[in-house]
């Protein structure tokens, strides 16, 4: 733990960010995801539910439909309502004023990107390898690992995208093997339920076994403000479960 505190004072460690974040804004889950794409095709949402996983009837959706396009568009609306209260966030503040120096996220809302807006913090957006070029040194990396709202190419939402996603081989999954080497990783807003968590704990994991650098820390941390211009990790639970850090996970 202490290692890993002293290494985000040094700006040392990379966050990677879960739906749990979005959810705290109230978005929709991908449950009522599901219930959309049941009614776009004229399905009962149960009993498309019944079908399958929700990847692969998503990915039903793609092929009924030639693109996730229409799909895209509707969650860029419903994920960004004018409802939402961004200000009243404290993970999103916390997230904004933190120090890592990059961030990645599964999410593909923009709410990362606008709470560095709301708070007045420089960072670079890279969805893809065209991005790569913009970053900056001293400016917080925002990585959307599953993709953006504004290139449906980039989004990992079904099936076959997935699939592709676990090859583990695109530009995005390159640079992320350059990241971590030598830092810690911590992870918030998932559940250790989540395929896609323990899918990237297995490839970090033999990409540290492969350099020798295992993981050396785990535990539930929090993001807490101490006082109006400091910030620091603490390991003190949360009674907003979604506020607290799921997992550490560093290396030494």
């Amino acid at each position: 733990m202490g290692e890993l505190i002293t290494s985000y004072r040094e700006r040392n460690v990379i966050l990677f960010v879960g739906a749990g974040v979005s959810k705290n804004l109230g978005l929709p889950t991908w449950s009522k995801l599901i219930d959309h794409i049941a009614k776009e095709l004229g399905y009962d949402p149960e009993i498309y539910k019944s079908f399958g996983e929700s990847l692969a009837l998503a990915e039903y959706y793609r092929v009924k439909k030639g693109s996730i396009g229409p799909l895209r568009s509707w969650m860029d609306t419903n994920w960004h309502s004018e409802n939402v209260d961004l200000a009243g966030s404290v993970i999103h503040k916390l997230i904004a004023n933190s120090k890592f120096p990059i961030i990645y996220t599964t999410n593909y809302d923009r709410w990362i990107e606008k709470s560095f807006e709301f708070y007045q913090k420089r960072f670079t957006k890279i969805a893809g390898v065209s991005d790569i070029p913009l970053i900056k040194d001293g400016v917080t990396q925002i990585i959307k690992f599953h993709g953006d709202f504004d290139n449906d190419e980039t989004i990992v939402l079904n099936e076959s995208s997935y699939y592709e996603r676990l090859e583990f081989e695109t530009p995005l999954d390159i640079k992320l093997r350059s990241d971590v080497l030598g830092k810690s990783v911590l992870f918030i807003g998932y559940s250790l339920a989540d395929v896609n968590l323990r899918f990237l704990f297995y490839k970090l994991a033999k990409l540290w076994k492969t350099t020798k650098q295992p993981p050396a820390q785990a535990g539930g941390l929090e993001l807490r403000t101490e006082s109006p211009d400091t910030r620091r990790l603490n390991d003190a639970s949360y009674s907003g479960s979604i506020l607290k850090l799921s997992f550490g996970l560093g290396s030494k």
